[in-house]
């Protein structure tokens, strides 16, 4: 489904510069480009946010900054291990998508289910043409770049918002993976039983490597393909262009790395790699639900080269906040809200932040018959397995904010007569609650109005 020009990169034109904080900050080299087209791609999100310009470590500092504020949304440019990187969080959040994009949260939903199902072959252009070509590390070094150590209770140093494009045995795989800081040009990830493990386990029996891209800070449209799920095989950097092309009026546009994976020409950082034979102990990690996962053996991944923008953006995510919820839920919703209107009309779905954006949602369904309420909740659950929770409402809930859906269960609500129980159900591997043999109960709640009903006792004037 893809096509491989076989361009490499120039080397001409690179010239080292020394760049400050220690000797192996000269390490950096920079190639100038001149760029035909304004490309602004992940900084397209960095709207109406706060600068801090104080010294801030890496290491816990930034973490300790955002909780202590908020959360908003942050770019900090004073990180004394990252000279010459600066690095954004909290910017990847359902409303700043959509304020960005100037659309509103349920026709992004259908965009998002529009691209799964019309997926478009991305625009390849030039090296000399992409921004992520800009600068190049002359030799390998990771721990220049700012990724965080968040939480205490993490292993050290992770990168959480890199996505992995993989390319084996004719096929192609764009996904989230989380990545262990191990040295200078190594990391351990953890990948779950998911496409591109299948594709490693494939390698392997082979006594193959994997050839893989790393990138940060693409535009948001990656972003959100990379978290998409689908049952069968499907090369979600097509998807990711059918977004481009749907919410910026163009294809996306993807360069060639030596090592012949293709990348998001306007990405902050792209990385060449290799998912190695070695394992490694990665973990303990503080996952979605806030909890602290695990030691495994996983793979080791080889850094061969390091590429990225003038004045780079590094996408350090923090797990189990905002960002991660919205990549965890919104590639969701749209594959909720589909099975839902197979049975009733679905106008949103939003998927809970206590749920973690993963095991709980709120549906907005528009009643044309008694138990449409009960069929949309058992629709939702079988469109997203792994959910544990369903809220059915009326439109006129406000299904982002907790307070009003609590209002709307507290009156059209009745627990005895409006409540469905499953039993015996698959569950989420984040679920810490779950048997040991992975299942669990799930529940909806029916919070709608019949049809034929007087509205008026019901309706709210807050």
């Amino acid at each position: 489904m893809f096509r491989r020009p076989t361009f490499g990169i120039r080397s001409e034109g690179l010239n080292a510069i020394n760049i400050g904080l220690k000797q192996r900050f000269s390490l950096l080299t920079f190639k100038q480009i001149v760029l035909s087209v304004r490309c602004m791609a992940f900084r397209d999100l960095l709207h109406d946010v706060r600068i801090i310009s104080q010294r801030t470590s890496l290491i816990q500092e930034m973490l300790n900054y955002s909780l202590e504020n908020g959360n908003p949304p942050l770019v900090f440019d004073n990180i004394p291990e990252s000279k010459g990187h600066r690095a954004a969080m909290n910017v990847l959040t359902r409303d700043r998508i959509c304020k960005t994009f100037k659309i509103s949260p349920g026709d992004l939903i259908d965009t998002l289910a529009w691209a799964m199902n019309n997926p478009t072959e991305p625009k390849i252009i030039l090296p000399e043409q992409s921004p992520v070509f800009q600068n190049k590390q002359q030799i390998v070094d990771l721990e220049l770049l700012p990724i965080p150590w968040h939480y205490s209770e993490d292993k050290g140093r992770y990168q959480s918002a890199s996505v992995i494009i993989a390319q084996y045995g004719g096929i192609r795989n764009m996904s989230f993976h989380r990545q262990y800081l191990r040295d200078s040009n190594h990391t351990v990830s953890r990948f779950v039983p998911r496409h591109l493990r299948s594709m490693m386990e494939m390698a392997q029996a082979n006594g193959d490597e994997v050839p893989i891209a790393v990138v940060n800070g693409p535009d948001a449209v990656v972003l959100l393909a990379a978290a998409m799920s689908f049952n069968e095989p499907l090369d979600e950097l097509y998807v990711a262009s059918s977004l481009h092309q749907k919410l910026h009026g163009s294809p996306l546009e993807l360069v060639e790395l030596p090592n012949g994976i293709q990348v998001p020409a306007d990405a902050e950082y792209a990385m060449e790699a290799r998912i190695t034979l070695e394992t490694d102990d990665e973990g303990p990690y503080v996952d979605i639900t806030g909890t602290v996962d695990g030691v495994r053996q996983e793979p080791v991944v080889e850094y061969d080269a390091v590429y990225h923008r003038n004045n780079p953006v590094f996408h350090a995510l923090i797990q189990a906040e905002v960002e991660h919820r919205t990549l965890m839920g919104m590639p969701r919703a749209p594959t909720i809200k589909e099975a839902v209107s197979e049975v009733v009309p679905c106008t949103d779905v939003y998927l809970t932040d206590g749920g973690c954006g993963w095991l709980s949602s709120v549906v907005q369904i528009i009643p044309q018959k008694e138990g449409d309420g009960v069929r949309a909740i058992h629709a939702a659950l079988n469109g997203h397995k792994s959910m544990k929770q369903v809220i059915v409402v009326d439109q006129d809930i406000d299904i982002s904010n907790p307070s009003r859906v609590e209002w709307a269960l507290m009156t059209r609500w009745q627990p005895d007569k409006d409540t469905v129980i499953l039993s015996h159900q698959k569950g989420s591997s984040l679920d810490p609650s779950r048997s040991k043999d992975g299942l669990t109960s799930k529940i909806g709640m029916d919070a709608t109005l019949g049809p034929d009903q007087d509205r008026s006792e019901y309706e709210s004037v807050l």
